[in-house]
């Protein structure tokens, strides 16, 4: 991203440098990949920065039928923040935004979400994890991702230094999220089970097993049980997910590293609990964003029709 950050170099020497360094810091390393992505498809198609507002409309139409809404709206978010971050005039004014609203009445659909892992389905999923070190590491993600409602990024980036065992069970410390991205840190409460699945013993278990003390809790592991040291990629979660759903008899296409995440809220919804106290372990800030978990989770709940028959 750094290439289209500073659009003005007639700055004392040393300053330019040290702004594109605080720029690219406003944005998170996921971000700015994204971005750089959406802006070399946009000049690959023949764009520039700057462009006017038509040219951008024309790139719309022109992959309208090839290219999800939801892309395509990252993609004019990608091109105006580099107009805005270049000092140049943002082009997203309204024959843009009409024509994306044209886009999306023509040709949206419905955005395909990755199916919830319900506590059920979860348990079942433990139980298929072999009794070896791999094992042990697969039970404490699956575990700690979904009693934590974490993303797949949020997972694989959790360090020992991050967990803090007491009497109550753990607390972990996310120094940063995607909803926290000034490093304030949140803190989410994890207690002990109160069956026979015991999250914090779980996460307890392979760190006694592993003999992880510091850095990365979940480490990519050689065949031999030889620990690389390597912290797993957000790829490797959603492999993980996918091949205890199998092993489930799941339909694994239907999962995701959003499924943990996801599989929280709509059990907590099921359970009775409130959006307020889901949102505390999720981080969400509104209710809003809860809205379509907590609504799959109280489908069956006070059922007009249950009511009647």
């Amino acid at each position: 991203m750094s290439d289209i950050l500073i659009h003005h170099e007639t700055l004392l020497p040393g300053r330019a440098e040290n702004i594109r360094r605080y720029l690219e810091e406003s944005l998170s390393k996921n971000t700015r990949v994204a971005y750089r992505a959406d802006l070399d498809h946009f000049r690959a198609w023949g764009g520039s920065i700057p462009c006017s507002p038509e040219v951008l409309a024309a790139y719309l139409t022109d992959h309208a039928e090839s290219l999800s809404i939801a892309t395509l709206s990252r993609r004019v978010i990608a091109i105006s923040k580099a107009h805005t971050m270049k000092g140049y005039s943002d082009p997203r004014n309204d024959l843009v935004k009409l024509t994306l609203k044209g886009i999306k009445r023509t040709h949206g659909k419905p955005q395909r979400q990755a199916a919830p892992i319900l506590k059920d389905d979860l348990t079942v999923m433990l139980s298929h994890a072999p009794e070896n070190l791999k094992g042990c590491r697969d039970k404490a993600l699956l575990i700690l991702g979904f009693c934590a409602a974490l993303r797949r990024s949020e997972l694989v980036n959790v360090k020992v230094e991050d967990l803090d065992f007491n009497t109550q069970g753990l607390v972990l410390t996310l120094p940063r999220s995607k909803t926290d991205q000034n490093g304030q840190g949140r803190k989410i409460g994890i207690p002990f089970g109160r069956g026979r699945i015991c999250p914090v013993g779980l996460v307890r278990l392979w760190l006694e097993q592993s003999f992880i003390e510091n850095g990365f809790l979940f480490v990519s592991i050689r065949k031999g049980g030889v620990l690389t040291g390597e912290r797993l990629t957000d790829r490797s979660v959603s492999n993980i997910i996918k091949d205890y759903a199998d092993k489930a008899g799941l339909d694994a296409e239907k999962y995701s590293g959003h499924s943990l995440r996801s599989g929280l809220c709509t059990s907590a919804a099921q359970h009775g609990v409130s959006s307020w106290k889901i949102r505390a372990q999720t981080g969400h800030r509104s209710d809003s964003m809860l809205a379509r978990y907590i609504r799959s989770g109280d489908l069956f709940t006070d059922n007009a029709a249950g009511a009647i028959f």
